[in-house]
């Protein structure tokens, strides 16, 4: 007996199965989505990004000093005379000294990465240190704000204070006041006391 023939899928779930596939196709397509990782056959080397750069401006550094252009002046005029004034034999570099402007084209060729690559590091050093100093400029305005307000409430609250003028200038028109009325004040020296008023004068 042969075996039976499995029936083909229904037409229901050909429909899905097509529509994940189109879905599958659609995130791989998509720019926001993660590729999978794929495991390469020859592993690319790894350098360290700051050790790197480090070296860039260290050299950068080194060549902007008066050394380094003392260093490329001596080294240009002995390759100079040593091609001008050796034997014929042992002159490695004849007249034009292509071999020295090569070495000085290849020099300059890595030279300019290098500047630039430590310029961009030093650009980003600096974006950082201005936004510290914007951060702090803006606590600094913000409590010269606080100090502000606090010394104008402080100057709002002396305003509204009794100060010791202002104490006697009423002290002395409430004796004035008294001594118009014919009150007396009984005072340390003598033994007069003073008639009391009482309410029935006001």
């Amino acid at each position: 007996m042969s075996e039976p023939t499995p029936s083909p899928p229904p037409r229901r779930d050909r429909l899905a199965e097509r529509a994940v596939d189109r879905e599958v196709e659609r995130r791989a397509d998509r720019l926001d989505q993660p590729l999978a990782a794929r495991r390469r056959l020859v592993t690319r080397p790894q350098m360290d990004p700051d050790a790197f750069g480090r070296f860039a401006e260290g050299f950068a550094r080194f060549m902007g000093t008066a050394r380094f252009l003392g260093y490329m002046t001596v080294f240009v005029l002995v390759w100079i005379a040593w091609n001008f004034l050796a034997p014929a034999d042992l002159r490695f570099d004849p007249y034009a000294f292509i071999f020295l402007t090569l070495m000085l084209s290849l020099q300059a060729s890595y030279a300019a990465p290098l500047i630039l690559l430590a310029q961009n590091r030093q650009a980003d050093r600096d974006k950082v240190v201005i936004e510290q100093d914007r951060t702090r400029d803006e606590r600094n305005l913000a409590d010269t704000e606080f100090l502000t307000r606090e010394v104008v409430a402080l100057r709002i609250a002396m305003r509204d204070a009794a100060t010791r003028d202002f104490v006697r200038s009423e002290l002395r028109s409430l004796l004035e006041e008294m001594e118009e009325r014919g009150l007396r004040l009984q005072g340390p020296d003598t033994d007069e006391t003073a008639p009391v008023a009482d309410g029935r004068d006001r």
